[in-house]
C-alpha cells in the first residue's frame, strides 16, 4: 500500500513537472518567434494558419500554436479539428525524459517514445525550432543534452536573445497567455 501512494505521488509529480515544461515550451516559442530572427525565418516557411501541437497521449498536457502571417506564433487556449503538425508523446514518462533533458528529442524519437502526424519536412522545421530555442534559454550544460548538436554561438548573441526570450515569456505568462 506504501509503494502504491508513493507510486503515485511519484506519478502526479511528474504529471505536474510536464504540465509546467509544456506550457513553458508552448511560450517559449511563441516568444522565440517575436525575438530571434533565425526563429522568424524558419516559422516563415510555415503557411499562415497553420496550427501546430504537442501533448502527452491519451489526454496529457501540451500545448497547440498556429503560425501568423509573418511567422509569428499564437498560442491557441484550445485545439481545432485539424492539426497540422503532431507531435505525440506515447506516454508520460516518455515526455518527462525529454523535458526534464535526460532525453533529447531525436534520441525519444529514434527510440519510438514519440510520433509526428503530418508533414515530417515540417515537423523537421517545428525541431529545429524547438532545438534554437533551447540553445538560447538553456546554459550550455543543458542544452547540450537537449540538442543534437550544438553550434558555435557567442555568448553575448545567447545572453542577449536568451535574455528577451525569458522577458517575452514571463510576460505572456504574467497576462495568462
Amino acid at each position: 500500500m506504501l509503494k502504491s501512494a508513493a507510486k503515485k505521488m511519484q506519478q502526479q509529480g511528474m504529471l505536474a513537472y510536464v504540465e509546467l515544461m509544456m506550457g513553458i515550451v508552448g511560450r517559449g516559442l511563441v516568444a522565440a518567434s517575436e525575438v530571434d530572427d533565425v526563429m522568424q525565418k524558419e516559422f516563415g516557411g510555415f503557411a499562415a494558419g497553420t496550427v501546430i501541437q504537442m501533448h502527452v497521449l491519451p489526454d496529457g498536457p501540451g500545448f497547440t500554436l498556429e503560425v501568423g502571417e509573418k511567422g509569428q506564433l499564437r498560442l491557441l487556449k484550445s485545439a481545432p479539428s485539424q492539426v497540422h503538425i503532431g507531435v505525440r508523446f506515447k506516454h508520460l514518462t516518455h515526455a518527462f525524459l525529454v523535458l526534464s533533458f535526460q532525453e533529447s528529442t531525436a534520441t525519444a524519437f529514434a527510440h519510438d517514445r514519440m510520433y509526428v502526424d503530418g508533414d515530417v519536412s515540417q515537423a523537421l522545421r517545428l525541431v529545429r525550432c524547438l532545438n534554437r530555442m533551447e540553445i538560447l534559454i538553456l546554459p550550455r550544460l543543458v542544452a547540450e543534452r537537449a540538442v543534437k548538436r550544438y553550434p558555435d554561438i557567442s555568448l553575448s548573441n545567447k545572453l542577449n536573445r536568451g535574455g528577451r526570450i525569458y522577458g517575452h515569456l514571463a510576460k505572456n505568462f504574467l497576462r495568462g497567455e
